[in-house]
C-alpha cells in the first residue's frame, strides 16, 4: 500500500514537472521583446518587400494572430500527440529536428554521466577511506575547486593539451568515438566534483552514526565498514545528484557543442534562441524536461531499494 502510494505520488510529480516546464516556457517566450514572424521573414530576405497585409497574413498562417490562450491550448494538444510544431526559420518539423540532434548529444551526455558518476564515487570513497588526514583534506578540497572551473575554459584547456600539443584526440567536429572523449570529459568534470562532494559528505555523516560504532565493535575495519554498510546508506543523496546532472546536460551541451563545433541539441538551441524560433526553443525545453522527469522518477523508484524504510512508510526517511 505504502509503496503504491509512493510510486503514484512520484509519477504525478514527474508529469507536473513536464507540464510546468511547457507552460512556463510558452508564457516566457511570448513575453520576449521582438516579433518572431518579422525575424522569420527578414531571415528569408523578404520582410522589407512585404506589405503589412502580407505580414499579417503570415501571422495568421502561423497562428500568431489568435488569442494567447488559444495558442497555448493548440500547442499543448499538439505536444500531447507528439507534434511540437514547425521551425519558423526552416519550416522543418521540430520533432524531426530534435530527433536528428539527440543522438550526438546523447553520446556525449551518456559518456559524461558515466565518467562523472565513476570519478565522483571514487573520489568520495577515497576521501573517506584514506587514513592520512592530510590526504583526506586534499581529496575533500578537490571537488570544490573543480566545481568552480568554467566549462568553456576546461574545454579550451583540454583542446590545447590533448589535441594541439599531444595530438591524442581530435579537437573539433564529429569524428567517431574519439571525438566524443574531450566533450564528455569537459561535461563530466563539474558533475564528478558535485557527486564527490555530496557522496563524501554523506559517507562522513553515515560513518558517524551509532550503528557504525556497533560494526566497529565487531572488529570490522574501515574498508569493510565503508563498503559493507556505509556506501549503501549514503547512496541516496548521490543518486539525487545523478538525477540533477541529467537536467544540466542540455545546458552543458550548449557550451560544449559550441566549443568543440559538434552537432546536437546544444547547437540547435543556440540557433533557435538567436533567431527567436519559438517552436524549436519550446520543443527543446519540453524534451529536456521530459528526460529530467523520467530519470528522476526512476531514481525515486530506486530509493525504496536503497532504503527499506521507504517501503514501510511510503516516504523518504531523512534520519
Amino acid at each position: 500500500m505504502h509503496t503504491a502510494l509512493y510510486t503514484a505520488t512520484r509519477t504525478l510529480r514527474a508529469v507536473f514537472v513536464v507540464w510546468a516546464a511547457f507552460t512556463l516556457t510558452f508564457v516566457a517566450l511570448r513575453l520576449l521583446p521582438g516579433d518572431p514572424v518579422a525575424l522569420m521573414l527578414s531571415g528569408r530576405g523578404g520582410f522589407a518587400e512585404l506589405s503589412p497585409r502580407q505580414v499579417a497574413q503570415a501571422r495568421a498562417e502561423l497562428g500568431f494572430d489568435r488569442p494567447l490562450i488559444v495558442q497555448y491550448g493548440s500547442a499543448l494538444a499538439g505536444a500531447l500527440h507528439g507534434d511540437l510544431g514547425a521551425s519558423l526559420q526552416t519550416g522543418q518539423p521540430v520533432s524531426r529536428m530534435i530527433a536528428d540532434a539527440v543522438p550526438p548529444t546523447l553520446q556525449v551526455g551518456t559518456l559524461a554521466l558515466l565518467l562523472a558518476l565513476t570519478l565522483g564515487t571514487l573520489l568520495g570513497v577515497a576521501a573517506n577511506l584514506t587514513a592520512s588526514p592530510l590526504l583526506r583534506q586534499l581529496l575533500r578540497s578537490l571537488p570544490s575547486f573543480a566545481v568552480s572551473l568554467p566549462s568553456f575554459w576546461v574545454g579550451l584547456v583540454l583542446i590545447q593539451l590533448l589535441s594541439f600539443r599531444w595530438h591524442l584526440f581530435p579537437s573539433f567536429g564529429d569524428s567517431g568515438f574519439a571525438g566524443v572523449i574531450l566533450p564528455a570529459c569537459t561535461m563530466a568534470i563539474p558533475g564528478a566534483a558535485l557527486v564527490a562532494q555530496v557522496l563524501g559528505k554523506s559517507l562522513h555523516t553515515t560513518l558517524q552514526e551509532p550503528y557504525a560504532d556497533t560494526v566497529r565493535a565487531t572488529g570490522a575495519g574501515r574498508t569493510r565498514l565503508l563498503f559493507g554498510h556505509g556506501l549503501r546508506n549514503a547512496a541516496i543523496p548521490a543518486a539525487t545528484v545523478a538525477g540533477m546532472l541529467v537536467g544540466s546536460l542540455i545546458g552543458g551541451a550548449v557550451v560544449v557543442e559550441t566549443v568543440f563545433a559538434r552537432p546536437g541539441m546544444g547547437r540547435i538551441t543556440q540557433s533557435a534562441v538567436s533567431a527567436q524560433d519559438l517552436p524549436v526553443v519550446q520543443g527543446v525545453v519540453v524534451v529536456a524536461a521530459l528526460a529530467f522527469a523520467v530519470v528522476n522518477l526512476l531514481i525515486d523508484l530506486l530509493y525504496p531499494v536503497l532504503d527499506p524504510r521507504i517501503r514501510a512508510t511510503g516516504r523518504l526517511v531523512t534520519a
